[in-house]
């Protein structure tokens, strides 16, 4: 075969899904249909989640390199413009006070991580030097997916290169990040469903040279990264990580409008240029299934939501880190049936989950939107009754979509195969995070005795933790995860207060650093705990 997985589509996703995947040494061919990336404001924000699992192959460091400055503001104003006083000005830390945060938070409650503004047009390159970089990756840009065929023991997958020449390539498997009218979900005859076309804008991207130099001017808003205009054509205007490009988003019928509406916002004259102008639609819509045999999908070819929350890019990223490494188990001989059955499982759940995380800070968003009015800037005494009215609603309905850390950090996969899942558990909660070592959620970061992160301590196998000063018996689960192929590493941190944070002595980790079991001595079914861990089910379905 020419590969052992084949990946349509090189966004954020299909890149972090090849990196994972060359890592690991396996081969693999990413196809792209443009020649190179696209210089479109998509996503614009890493989030806490997705920069801890990024630490992990060590890319964090260089997408905060290259994204947005950390003693930059962070905050979101609702305004009539950025020469007048803001409406609302809602506050949120620097990546810089963030991290300073970070550094002195003593429980389970924050990430390791914080969030990162970054540009796609800035993230698409970096993951892509990176991919180009390992040997057993061929990305093959400007070759246009056509269709695929599958059987029993491989995948063809048919494209057509540069020179228009058909080109066809197998694997054992195939995966499609290939966008929201992914043609390979479409082949498969999967349905996206739930909000189709819920509004309709255009999306312009602006080059500005002063814009953020001049903030503030006058009475206007601080520097900050968004800024809503409270008029009816929904106006809203993102920094980018450069701070000399913009994004607009309104629902006005054409570039020329945009351009008016960028002045409008603005409020006073400014030198710009526009760069790209298109419609969009937003939408809130799930796959009915993530995988047909020997073909996945992920990313936006599986779940499609607003951008309010940040969770689109994000849960896609989570997607491609989670079919990773249990393709590469699977390829490597010690995966069981289970393990890639169990991708679906966890992640339809959590798109399921974030698409109505998405829907839910939507709404408290539209419900201050829908209070304007078009005198509502006239100084009329109807107009500023009007804006009273909405600053009062959006006091706590736009915060909604700025508060998501428990969708990013809470999420726990419930009735796993590969989880030994226990009844009950945390309630999920959008806009609250309840740090917890319940099975199937992720592992709490928390800053060891000498300052390290626990999570820095953890390699990317199964993991064997021992939390205190208690010396337990492990052989019996090392050998048993050993004695399935699997990679396995024993890590004890010697202090009992780490041991108080998390609550239980031992734990079992999945690659991915979520929790397989807990306990306060090791498991006395540590053969069925193994082989739940890697895919195999519990023994007594196995018999």
């Amino acid at each position: 075969m020419d590969a052992t997985v084949i990946i349509v589509g090189a966004g954020p996703v299909g890149l972090s899904l090849a990196i994972n995947l060359g890592m690991a040494g396996i081969k693999t061919i990413l196809l792209e249909k443009n020649p190179e990336p696209q210089f479109l404001p998509k996503m614009e924000r890493c989030n806490a989640r997705s920069m801890e699992m990024f630490r992990r192959i060590g890319l964090s460091k260089k997408i905060r390199d290259a994204g947005l400055r950390a003693d930059c503001s962070m905050d979101v104003f609702i305004v009539e413009d950025l020469a007048n006083p803001p409406l609302l000005d809602e506050r949120h830390p620097s990546i810089e006070e963030f991290q300073e945060k970070i550094r002195n938070c003593t429980d389970l409650s924050m990430a390791l991580e914080p969030y990162q503004l970054i540009s796609q047009y800035t993230l698409e390159p970096l993951l892509k030097r990176e991919a180009e970089s390992l040997k057993c990756l061929d990305v093959r840009f400007a070759h246009e997916f056509i269709e695929f065929e599958q059987n029993d023991a491989s995948v063809t997958v048919r494209c057509r290169s540069p020179s228009g020449e058909l080109l066809s390539f197998s694997a054992d498997y195939l995966v499609g990040c290939d966008g929201g009218s992914s043609p390979i979900r479409k082949q498969l005859g999967i349905k996206l469903r739930g909000e189709g076309g819920i509004l309709e804008l255009q999306q312009a991207l602006f080059y500005c040279e002063e814009l953020f130099d001049r903030l503030p001017h006058g009475d206007g808003p601080g520097k900050g990264r968004h800024y809503h205009r409270a008029d009816t054509e929904h106006t809203f205007l993102i920094m980018q990580d450069s701070t000399k490009h913009w994004s607009l988003h309104a629902t006005v019928p054409d570039s020329e409008a945009m351009k008016r509406k960028f002045e409008e916002i603005v409020g006073f004259p400014i030198e710009y240029k526009l760069i790209s102008c298109a419609p969009w639609r937003q939408n809130l819509l799930l796959a009915d299934r993530y995988r047909d045999r020997r073909v996945f999908l992920a990313g936006d070819s599986v779940h499609l939501v607003i951008p309010t929350g940040g969770l689109g890019m994000n849960t896609g990223v989570g997607d491609a880190f989670d079919l990773a490494w249990k393709l590469i188990g699977t390829l490597k001989g010690w995966g069981g049936p289970g393990l890639l059955d169990s991708y679906e499982i966890e992640r339809r759940q959590v798109g399921e989950r974030n698409v109505g995380a998405s829907r839910y800070a939507n709404v408290g968003r539209q419900q201050w939107r829908s209070i304007a009015t078009q005198d509502i800037f006239s100084g009329t005494i109807s107009g500023e009754a009007t804006k009273r009215a909405l600053i009062e609603i959006a006091e706590s309905e736009q915060r909604k979509g700025n508060r998501m850390i428990g969708a990013e950090l809470g999420y726990r996969y419930v009735d796993s195969p590969c989880i030994d899942n226990i009844p009950g558990g945390p309630e999920h909660r959008v806009g609250e995070y309840h740090p917890n070592v319940w099975p199937g959620s992720r592992l709490p970061h928390s800053w060891l005795d000498d300052d390290t992160a626990i999570q820095d301590h953890l390699p990317e196998t199964y993991i064997l933790l021992t939390l205190g000063n208690k010396r337990l018996n492990t052989t019996k689960i090392r050998k048993s995860f050993e004695a399935a192929g699997a990679p396995v590493s024993e890590v004890q941190v010697e202090s009992n207060r780490i041991r108080d944070l998390y609550g239980f002595d031992f734990l079992v980790l999945r690659p991915d650093m979520h929790v397989v079991w807990r306990g306060t001595e090791a498991p006395q079914n540590a053969p069925e705990i193994a082989s739940i861990a890697t895919g195999y089910g519990r023994l007594d379905s196995i018999k």
